[in-house]
């Protein structure tokens, strides 16, 4: 099962190098007037998402095999449950990116660059509340 926890983390810190970086070449997008600027953006956006989202099921594959193993504990944990809400709304949040990335692709964006820096802090906020569930294990 270590070996499951390594490849768990591995998958869930390169989803999260995304979920970082994505919303941030939002910001830039959102900002660009030039047909150039955006097609790379548009480009650089897409790729970005389909290289992470793989990440995130991978992420998700591997806790649920760890969560297996152990069912008997992690079922009556309320911290582990608040844990896979937090990580259903940040699935939530991937989904709504992939969906922003297409509204760019098609010049269909309707926010600017401000809505962009503030959504571009959800997955800050989501690994925040991740990490002091699984580490802190409050709620026990």
């Amino acid at each position: 099962m270590e070996w499951v926890k390594v490849f768990h983390i591995m998958m869930f810190t390169s989803w999260f190098a995304g979920l970082f970086y994505l919303p941030r070449i939002f910001v830039n997008h959102a900002m660009t007037d030039d047909e150039a600027v955006h097609q790379r953006l548009a480009l650089m956006e897409r790729k970005l998402y389909r290289f992470v989202t793989p990440m995130m099921l991978l992420t998700i594959v591997f806790g649920a095999i760890l969560a297996y193993d152990q069912w008997d504990y992690f079922s009556h944990q309320t911290w582990f449950w608040l844990k896979i809400a937090v990580v259903a709304l940040l699935v939530v949040y991937h989904l709504y990116c992939g969906h922003l990335v297409k509204v760019f692709a098609q010049r269909k964006n309707a926010r600017d660059h401000v809505f962009y820096r503030f959504f571009n802090e959800v997955p800050v906020l989501g690994l925040i509340a991740v990490l002091i569930f699984v580490v802190v294990r409050p709620f026990t």
